[in-house]
């Protein structure tokens, strides 16, 4: 149970990306970590998407792994994606050139790469890039993914839309009865208010069934030192100073240094989950071609997610 697998409190969760609707790249990135050592995933909730995992496990021989798809309120980034004014675009290709999951080419965006992280518009000088996101019916959504096999649901709890946050938790808390977690940052609201609306998440769970997963810095995670990790070491720490009934992960700027910060400060994790870092390790072997039948490729990419994987213990 995934229950169990918490509670070992090393827990290793590869985050595919909220946004990443890429099912062929999920299913090279389950099967790499997969083969690591890893035994949760974080996907988008789309059906193609949770059977490219499945296709994943398969090819990596692991039948003990736990899938979790995410869903967030309606300007969430994590579900955001990019557009681009061609009148305002001069075609500089800076956003090419940052884009950390290869989603703009050409200065066209593939929407299904695209994870919403912010990092093309915050290059573009002419304001040419935005975004948007749809406001998903959870009820269409979430029945055929449960009805494939989930293990977990995790709702995206940022912003300050706290009717659309509460509305969408008890939608999901109606439709399935399985473990839970809540994707917290402080963001736009206060420490006080953070914990407020967690506790108020929590009130229809029992103890132990929803995972708080603190998000320091949301898809920050490109480069692997203490300073970009240490927003996700402080939220957990406002976290875990609630002593709530429910499990603790860390996310947002994660790497490998992570666990080390995080046991430096006191903090008792059940898991770390990463994923900007994650991909960015393994980037350049998963957008070969010759991904899958060059075993020198794989074996590569493979040696860095073992290490990635090992350092959560």
């Amino acid at each position: 149970m995934l229950k169990d697998l918490l509670e070992k409190r090393n827990c290793f969760k590869l985050v595919c990306g909220a946004g990443n609707e890429d099912a062929a790249e999920v299913e090279k990135l389950v099967a790499l970590y997969a083969k690591a050592g890893c035994r949760l995933f974080d996907l988008s909730a789309k059906e193609e998407v949770l059977d490219a995992a499945k296709r994943g496990l398969a090819k990596a021989g692991v039948n003990d792994a736990y899938l979790c798809v995410s869903v967030g309120i309606k300007g969430d980034p994590h579900i955001s994606k990019a557009q681009i004014d061609y009148e305002k675009c001069i075609g500089c290709g800076k956003c090419d050139e940052i884009c950390p999951n290869n989603a703009i080419k050409y200065h066209k965006v593939k929407r299904l790469k695209c994870i919403g992280c912010g990092k093309c518009a915050k290059v573009c000088s002419k304001g040419a890039i935005s975004y948007t996101s749809e406001n998903i019916d959870l009820n269409v959504v979430l029945p055929p993914l449960i009805a494939k096999g989930i293990d977990c649901i995790e709702l995206h709890a940022m912003g300050v839309d706290d009717e659309d946050i509460f509305s969408k938790w008890q939608t999901i808390n109606q439709l399935y009865t399985g473990m839970l977690s809540i994707c917290t940052s402080h963001g736009k609201i206060s420490d006080a208010a953070m914990i407020k609306r967690i506790k108020k998440l929590l009130e229809c769970r029992m103890p132990y069934t929803t995972i708080i997963q603190a998000d320091g810095f949301p898809m920050s995670g490109g480069c692997d030192d203490y300073k970009t990790t240490l927003q996700a070491v402080a939220t957990a720490e406002i976290v875990q100073n609630e002593r709530l009934a429910a499990y603790l992960m860390l996310s947002g700027g994660t790497n490998s240094k992570t666990a080390e910060l995080a046991h430096l400060c006191g903090i008792q994790f059940n898991g770390i989950a990463v994923g900007s870092y994650a991909r960015k390790i393994v980037r350049s072997s998963i957008d070969r071609d010759d991904f899958w039948n060059n075993e020198y490729v794989f074996n590569q990419a493979l040696e860095k997610a073992c290490l990635l994987v090992k350092s959560v213990e």
